[in-house]
């Protein structure tokens, strides 16, 4: 059975759960039995590294360790094969076809394959993945982590509510009503979800057509939750408001200049330092 290909430890395999880090291994064929001739403690040092990890990447592999330090194997205890619908009875062709139609199509690793958009820079990309993940420094993570008090969650809007990714980008009354001014902008329609991960997905395919209308809004899309981010970091930080028309505005240069990049045109300088 394979360590990262095979589904062995939880819900998925470690190649679909840690995407990221397959791709940047070198040893892609290794086996589980491998790990019999490995310290626990030292079971991080399996992978095999293209380049060196950045921050986030570190982070995943913190999350696959910590994972794999409950798992206890057994040298003298053979293989088998286990239908893990119902362990005890076995496979049947009845609860087969109960799994699947009873089964929804799942969606969270292709929301993560979609930040990675090739006209905007790396630093936008990383902070989508960041923010479909809950992994953005709002106040409600901070207060989790004990960084903040209880009292301190309220956002820069002053709205009362706490400040959660889901509020901020989506629900707040300041900042969400950009995404309906977008809308208007590219002239198209439809009903908001409030979960991050498939508002990113709806977007994207929001206009239907081919691959260019889908990059397009892909692109869209991860400009704009950028710009809220950083507009909610100037209230915060630097105490200057942008009006939410002006914004809008600020989308529509940034994806201007995203497309100019990839083409290579040659812009001034005070257009490039906006990213």
């Amino acid at each position: 059975m394979r360590f990262r290909s095979d589904r062995w430890i939880g819900e998925s395999p470690l190649c679909v759960r840690f995407r990221r880090l397959f791709e940047l291994t070198e040893n892609k064929s290794m086996f589980v039995a491998d790990l019999l001739s490995i310290d626990s403690e030292r079971w991080g040092e399996v992978w095999r590294w293209r380049r060196r990890l950045w921050q986030w990447e570190e982070e995943l592999l913190d999350e696959c360790r910590a994972l794999l330090l409950d798992v206890s194997l057994n040298p003298n205890v053979s293989d088998s094969w286990v239908w893990l619908p119902d362990p005890s009875g076995g496979y049947t062709v009845r609860g087969a076809y109960s799994l699947l139609i009873s089964q929804v199509p799942p969606v969270a690793d292709y929301d993560l394959d979609l930040v990675w958009h090739k006209q905007v820079p790396l630093k936008v990309s990383v902070f989508a993945w960041r923010l479909i993940r809950d992994r953005l420094p709002t106040r409600t993570n901070l207060i989790a982590r004990r960084v903040l008090s209880p009292d301190m969650s309220s956002r820069v809007a002053d709205c009362g509510h706490p400040e959660s990714a889901r509020h901020l980008f989506l629900l707040c009354d300041t900042f969400g009503s950009l995404w309906h001014l977008v809308r208007d902008w590219i002239g198209c329609f439809g009903v908001d979800t409030d979960n991050i991960s498939y508002h990113f997905l709806q977007f994207t395919h929001l206009i239907g057509g081919g691959a260019a209308r889908r990059s397009f809004m892909q692109l869209i899309w991860l400009l704009c939750a950028w710009v809220v981010w950083n507009e909610r970091n100037n209230r915060m930080f630097n105490h200057v408001v942008t009006p939410i028309p002006c914004l809008l505005d600020k989308i529509k240069l940034l994806s201007l200049v995203s497309k100019a990049h990839l083409l290579r045109w040659e812009l001034p300088y005070s257009y490039i330092i906006l990213f």
